[in-house]
C-alpha cells in the first residue's frame, strides 16, 4: 500500500493551516496553468499534509475564476491520496443551522463556466460519479468531528451554483424542492476532477447562513456570514488536525473505487491519442496511460 498523504483545500475564511511542523510554502508547476496559490506542505504527527487555499491568500479568485484543474493537478503531483475540501456553504434545511458542518455525500452540478475535465478531444475518458466521496475518508472525518465535539451531520446533497451572486429567492426554493441540503459555489468541478485524478475526496460543508429562502433571515447578510466564517475556520483547523492524527498512515483501498476510477475509463485507442494532451496527463493519469 502507498503512504497516505492528506490534502486540504481551504475555502472562504481558510487561507492558512496553523500547526504544521516543518511547514513551507512551495510553488508547484502545472501544465494546466497556475493554481490558486502555492501549496503549504508540512507534517502533523508524522503525516505529510498539503494545504491549498482555494481562493488564494487574500481571497483573490472568485469561484468562476479558480483554475480547478491546476489545483487538483498540483495536489496530485504532491502525492495527495486523500483530499478533504472545506467549504463555506448556505443551508437549505431548517435543521442545518449556521455553524453546522455537513459531511456531503452527493452533488448536483449547476455550474456552466468552468473546465470540468482533464480529458477531451485526443484522449476521451468517462469516470463514474455515482459515489463521489470516499466513505472511509468520511469515516475519518466523522470520527474527528465527534472527537472535537463539533456540530455536524453525516450525509447531504450539495448544490453547486455558478455564482458569484447568491441565489434568487425563486432559485433557493427550487433547490429546496429538489431535496438539496446545502448550496455553494466551489465544489464542482473540484469533486469531478479529484475523481479523474484518482484522489479519494470528501467535502466538509461549513454552514454560514440560510441562503435566501428562510422567512426569518431573508437575504444573505454578509456581515453575519463573516462572523460565522471566523468561528467555522477555528473549528475547521481543529478538525483537520484531528483527521491528520487519526488517518491511517498506509492508504487503504477505497470501497467505491475513488483511487482506481480511471481503470477502464479511457476510451481513446492508444494510437489515436493526442501526444500533447497525454503529456499534460502525466500526473493525473500516468498510472493507466503508462500501463
Amino acid at each position: 500500500m502507498a503512504k497516505s498523504v492528506l490534502g486540504l483545500v481551504g475555502g472562504s475564511g481558510i487561507y492558512d493551516l496553523p500547526g504544521l511542523e516543518n511547514a513551507e510554502w512551495v510553488g508547484v508547476d502545472s501544465p494546466w496553468g497556475d493554481p490558486s496559490d502555492k501549496v503549504r506542505i508540512g507534517y502533523i504527527d508524522g503525516l505529510k499534509v498539503v494545504f491549498l487555499p482555494r481562493h488564494g491568500r487574500g481571497h483573490i479568485y472568485a469561484p468562476s475564476d479558480i483554475n480547478y484543474r491546476a489545483n487538483i493537478d498540483v495536489l496530485k503531483r504532491c502525492g495527495v491520496t486523500d483530499l478533504v475540501s472545506v467549504s463555506a456553504c448556505g443551508s437549505l434545511k431548517e435543521e442545518l443551522a449556521p455553524g453546522t458542518f455537513v459531511l456531503v455525500d452527493q452533488f448536483i452540478d449547476r455550474t456552466f463556466a468552468r473546465a470540468k475535465s482533464f480529458f477531451g478531444q485526443g484522449c476521451v475518458a468517462h469516470v463514474s460519479m455515482a459515489y463521489p466521496v470516499s466513505p472511509k475518508l468520511v469515516d475519518c472525518v466523522e470520527m474527528a468531528a465527534r472527537a472535537e465535539d463539533l456540530s455536524y451531520r453525516r450525509g447531504g446533497t450539495y448544490l453547486a451554483m455558478e455564482g458569484p451572486q447568491f441565489s434568487s429567492l425563486a432559485e433557493s426554493h427550487l433547490y429546496r424542492s429538489w431535496g438539496c441540503d446545502v448550496i455553494g459555489m466551489t465544489n464542482m468541478p473540484e469533486a469531478k476532477l479529484a475523481r479523474e485524478a484518482e484522489i479519494c475526496y470528501t467535502t466538509v460543508a461549513m454552514i454560514t447562513d440560510y441562503d435566501s429562502w428562510h422567512p426569518d433571515h431573508g437575504e444573505v447578510d454578509i456581515q453575519a456570514i463573516l462572523k460565522v466564517l471566523h468561528d467555522n475556520a477555528s473549528n475547521a483547523q481543529r478538525l483537520v488536525a484531528r483527521i491528520a492524527r487519526d488517518l491511517p498512515r498506509e492508504h487503504e483501498a477505497c470501497p467505491v473505487g475513488s483511487d482506481t476510477a480511471l481503470e477502464f475509463a479511457i476510451m481513446t485507442a492508444p494510437e489515436a491519442r493526442d501526444p500533447e494532451l497525454v503529456s499534460k496527463l502525466d500526473a493525473i493519469a500516468g498510472r493507466v496511460l503508462k500501463g
